[in-house]
């Protein structure tokens, strides 16, 4: 039997906020436990939530980011539930009236295809504390710093169909975030966390599957890993004659599986009901508006003028638009070289493989943007070789200087004088007389023996091009 997969994702995006959104408690990430967690957070006696203004604008930005409709009424609710790292006992969020409505995302995948994910919602909640096994010998650790920090949790529609689909979603919500300022959407550090909820059901069937919930993935690689794991599983239950039960699932990377962590709430297990400690929100078209006219350019409209600007294919514009920073890098190149296609093939492919070896964000790169279109510059000017400008690259990774002082220092600048390769050619035509005649009765594939032979004798420095142009004529 053929299987379909349906996969619906909650992200949990952290706001980058300096406060909590019900307190004035920090929210900087990295402090000693317990510290940035104060009596609000904690919901002790006699204290009373005030709500964030900077995490409502952070909010609306997304939702215009995804052209969704934003909520000008929303409402808080207590959705409640017992856990340690939760010490209210219950959670701020907004459940009826949230404050982004529905919305679409576009994601494009490897082949350039292109798919919209609708977005189902986005609301504003707080973040519960974290629990600590690892260091507690048969104890878990509490640590409440992260309590009450701002989340925005987008809930897709259930559109994606594979997990690479799944993964190409998650990048385009952590490049939007990112763009607008909303979050550092750092996943290591928890700024972005993803459930996956998962079915499979036979091709062509409407009826959706039963879903479980794969919970608080923080890898783009393991949201991937784990999705496939869980629709394997899935199916071979059934294959098997058994039946999936709706649960609440968790990924171990270590083992590559998912195993069962609870039965899946439904709303009513919540009981939620409108958070009594706080006002609903109320916004008009003014504040909206504000709002839109701050901010920058997205990545879809960067796309499509690095596309239509820069002339680069839909693939290449995508991927050097994916993010601001690379996005930043690859202009200042393209602006100083004016060659936008061989820039975009430095980033792409020299830069970015030095910088995936040691997982190096492209803001740390230890070749700038102006050094590497000077290097872009010498080849275009024919001071060096294409193949000699990784030469200089690879030195320029290793901080030796720019790329003017490393071909003066390793004496790598292309011969172009005519006369020095002329005498070459001459020198070599008259050294292997049997393979000139050879070539000359229509061996052609001899010419490449001669360019190798001309390289060889100026040490790989003699201009390519000159190289070809006259030993055509002199052969």
């Amino acid at each position: 039997m053929e299987w379909e997969t349906v996969i619906g994702l909650e992200v949990h995006v952290q706001l980058s906020t300096n406060t909590k959104i019900f307190s004035g408690a920090s929210t900087r990430f990295g402090a000693a436990p317990n510290t940035q967690a104060c009596g609000i957070d904690l919901g002790m006696p006699g204290t009373l939530p005030v709500f964030n203004e900077n995490a409502l604008r952070k909010a609306v930005s997304f939702g215009l980011a995804i052209d969704a409709e934003i909520g000008r009424h929303s409402a808080f609710d207590r959705k409640n539930y017992f856990y340690p790292d939760l010490p209210k006992g219950y959670q701020i969020t907004q459940m009826d009236h949230p404050i982004v409505g529905k919305g679409q995302v576009e994601i494009m995948m490897d082949d350039g295809t292109t798919k919209t994910v609708g977005v189902t919602r986005a609301h504003l909640e707080e973040d519960a504390g974290k629990s600590l096994h690892e260091d507690f010998h048969g104890m878990t650790g509490i640590d409440l710093n992260r309590a009450g920090t701002p989340l925005l949790e987008i809930v897709s529609e259930p559109d994606i169909r594979s997990a690479k689909e799944a993964v190409a979603y998650l990048k385009k919500i952590h490049s939007i975030v990112t763009y607008i300022g909303v979050s550092d959407g750092n996943m290591a550090e928890g700024s972005m966390r993803c459930d996956a909820n998962v079915s499979v059901r036979p091709k062509g069937q409407q009826e959706y599957g039963m879903r479980c919930e794969i919970k608080n993935v923080n890898s783009f690689r393991f949201v991937e890993k784990a999705i496939n794991h869980e629709v394997e599983r899935q199916i071979a239950l059934i294959e098997d004659g058994g039946t999936v039960v709706q649960e609440t699932r968790l990924y171990d990377s270590e083992l590559d599986e998912t195993r069962s962590m609870r039965s899946k709430e439904v709303a009513n297990d919540y009981r939620y009901f409108p958070e009594p400690d706080l006002l609903p929100v109320e916004i008009d078209e003014s504040y909206i508006e504000q709002v839109r006219s701050e901010l920058p350019e997205l990545p879809d409209a960067k796309r499509e003028r690095f596309h239509s600007e820069y002339g680069l294919s839909e693939y290449d514009a995508a991927v050097l638009s994916s993010s601001q920073d690379m996005a930043h890098f690859f202009e200042v190149v393209a602006r100083q070289t004016g060659e936008p296609k061989l820039s975009a093939n430095w980033v792409m492919v020299e830069l970015a493989a030095v910088l995936n070896k040691t997982n190096t964000p492209i803001t740390e790169s230890p070749v700038s943007a102006t050094n590497l279109a000077q290097l872009i510059e010498r080849i275009t000017d024919n001071t060096i070789s294409s193949k000699m400008a990784k030469t200089v690259f690879e030195a320029m990774v290793e901080g030796q200087g720019d790329p003017d002082s490393i071909i003066e220092a390793k004496g790598l600048k292309q011969v172009s004088d005519t006369g020095a390769i002329e005498a070459m050619i001459d020198d070599i035509i008259a050294s292997n007389p049997d393979q000139v005649e050879q070539y000359r009765g229509g061996k052609d594939k001899l010419f490449g023996f001669f360019v190798g032979q001309v390289m060889k004798a100026s040490k790989g420095q003699a201009n390519p091009g000159v190289v070809n142009d006259m030993l055509k004529k002199k052969l």
